[in-house]
């Protein structure tokens, strides 16, 4: 009986190429010249972006900054305002804060122009920051009944700080008269991500046009906290809730737009964070705009999607009373969870139908267990361990399947020799020798197919899992990022690879490697005509080499263990568990039973021997 052996000349045909490519892109780097004329232009496009930029933000950040010193000034510009030029212009800012969030509030536009996370920083030690720099806006636009079209970026609003059981409230009034105004209302509770926001009105019913819409903008651009600005774009994306619980998305890896029904919620997440806006009764629609700003791999870039909402705000008697939730924190099941009531779980990319279920349900609360009792790359092992013991069944279920088609082999080839020319007949005597042995050439699918659920899952699990962020194991500084051993050159990078060499992708690539051998390398034919099916097995290792290359190292870390650990199993059913003469000896008692035809058996048979006999006439 044929033995498996390895490949070894495959393996080192494999490890040339590879370093033949690396080679020869190192080799036709750019020179020092053509790297500084790269990074002019890429700088020149950069700032054209920033200028492109700046021009969506609100009506009052696109007019020069308004000088308070000069009373002529101030007076045109609060005549521009008509009744709202009552409240006296200040530029002050206004801090919330408690344990884990900290937010400056302008008088101007009464808008958020920092949201600053207390307890993270990004890959270069910074703190995270979700607002800075007027990357965001937020604004109501509408008419007045003198026909002024106005937009409260422009307005001035008056603070008002007080406390509420603990709470922080800011209040801030756009007046027109010291009774009439616009309010915004800002309550920030203690360790506590989510803040209760509230827009209202009083006595602005014969101020504010009731006859044309209010509407509600809001805009931000997504601030990079990752190493790799294309990794953290791949899952930063505009999700938004409808009222009945759908989750809905626009497209992560392109520009996209949408207009929307009864909208509870949206979210601006930025892979591992989220800056969402949650209404208690939903908006009745919205246009909903994503454009993507990542064309490529970049170490300075800052910023990668930009986001923009615009949704109507009904009056009711003339006023404006609409009461929303901010949330500016972690994109993690743990803190979201606890605002069930607006569903901002919903919003975290678990995966969709089973795939998403499993990974909710079953790997995140598992893998959080485990975390807390032991360190985050060992709890990725044993999670790895408990899992492939628990798919052990599968995999004695494939090998087995794999031994008896092994045992038929001799039979097999034999048969296909004895009908060469008439692929017909072979087919159907080959089944028919399936049928009396009791082989499905299926049944090592069919784990497969058990396994892809569990594949899936963990593959969305590892790179969006919060637990995993910034947590180091062995030589990697970051589990839910790739793990870095050698950073090429500034300028240099190998298309579809990129600009590092990532190790856990090349150890997973290797086991991946031997355990294909173990399983199809020996038995898989090579058809006349048709593809080398070996080839493209040993291929399938390398393309995984270059894939995995950008993605979370414990993705890869799974991967390696996970493929140890089934090429161990399988060595022990293979050495302790299987027997080939026994399985030999069980075929061939098969073979003497009579053999039940299903009806799909029949229907098959009878479908082939018809074909022969049209063939033989």
């Amino acid at each position: 009986m044929e033995e498996k052996k390895f490949d070894v000349q495959s393996i080192i045909g494999f490890v040339l190429i590879f370093g033949i490519l690396i080679f020869m892109f190192y080799q036709n780097r750019p020179t020092p010249e053509e790297l500084a004329a790269e990074k002019a232009k890429q700088e020149q496009v950069e700032a054209a972006k920033a200028s492109e930029n700046l021009e969506t933000e609100t009506v009052g950040n696109n007019e020069p900054q308004l000088d308070l010193q000069d009373s002529t000034a101030v007076a045109n510009y609060q005549g521009k305002l008509g009744a709202f030029g009552f409240t006296k212009p200040s530029n002050d800012i206004t801090t919330l804060e408690n344990d884990v969030l900290l937010l400056k509030i302008s008088n101007k536009g009464g808008q958020i122009v920092e949201a600053k996370m207390k307890q993270y920083v990004t890959y270069d030690s910074v703190p995270v920051y979700l607002v800075k720099d007027g990357n965001a806006s937020f604004a109501l636009d509408f008419s007045t009944s003198d026909n002024r079209v106005l937009n409260t970026a422009d307005l001035y609003f008056e603070p008002s700080m007080s406390n509420d059981n603990g709470n922080q409230v800011l209040s801030l009034k756009a007046k027109t008269s010291n009774n009439q105004y616009l309010e915004y209302r800002y309550v920030m509770k203690p360790n506590d991500y989510l803040v209760d926001f509230m827009i209202k009105s009083k006595g602005l019913d014969n101020v504010i046009s009731t006859s044309k819409p209010v509407t509600l903008d809001w805009k931000l651009k997504g601030i990079r906290h990752s190493k790799s600005i294309q990794y953290e774009n791949r899952y930063t994306r505009l999700t938004y809730n409808h009222e009945d619980g759908k989750i809905s998305k626009l497209s992560e890896g392109s520009d996209d737009e949408e207009t929307e029904e009864d909208i509870k919620w949206i979210s601006y997440r930025q892979h591992f964070f989220s800056s969402i806006l949650a209404a208690d009764v939903p908006f009745k629609n919205g246009d909903l705009t994503s454009v993507n700003l990542v064309e490529e791999e970049s170490r300075t870039f800052g910023f990668t999607k930009e986001y923009a909402s615009a949704l109507p705000v009904d009056l009711e008697g003339g006023e404006i009373s609409k009461d929303l939730h901010w949330y500016f924190g972690p994109t993690d099941v743990d803190t979201l969870s606890k605002y069930e009531d607006l569903g901002l779980d919903d919003s975290i990319p678990f995966g969709w139908g089973i795939f998403g279920m499993i990974n909710r349900y079953v790997f995140t609360p598992f893998y959080g267990l485990l975390s807390t009792y032991f360190p985050y790359g060992i709890a990725i092992v044993i999670m790895t361990i408990l899992v492939r013991l628990a798919m052990s069944p599968v995999t004695y279920k494939s090998y087995l399947s794999q031994a008896k088609m092994k045992v038929l082999k001799p039979e097999i080839t034999e048969l296909g020799e004895k009908y060469k020319d008439n692929a017909m007949k072979k087919q159907q005597e080959t089944m028919k020798l399936y049928g009396k042995a009791g082989v499905s050439p299926m049944s090592g699918c069919i784990p497969a197919v058990i396994q892809m659920p569990i594949f899936y899952a963990l593959f969305m699990f590892f790179p969006t899992s919060f637990a995993l962020r910034q947590k180091s194991f062995l030589w990697a500084d970051d589990l839910s990022s790739f793990d870095t051993i050698y950073q090429f050159p500034e300028g240099f990078s190998i298309p579809f690879y990129g600009d590092h060499v990532s190790l856990f992708p090349i150890l997973a690539s290797i086991a991946i490697f031997f355990y294909m051998m173990m399983t199809t390398g020996q038995n898989m034919p090579t058809q006349p005509g048709m593809p080398n099916m070996k080839f493209i097995m040993y291929l399938m290792p390398f393309m995984m080499l270059f894939f995995f290359n950008n993605y979370a190292s414990g993705l890869s870390l799974y991967y390696f263990v996970s493929n140890l650990i089934t090429i161990g199993i399988m060595l022990v059913i293979k050495n302790f568990i299987l027997d080939n003469d026994k399985i030999h000896a069980q075929i061939q008692e098969n073979k003497k039973k009579p053999k039940k035809e299903n009806k799909f058996q029949k229907k098959m048979r009878e479908m082939m021997e018809q074909a022969e006999a049209q063939k033989k006439n």
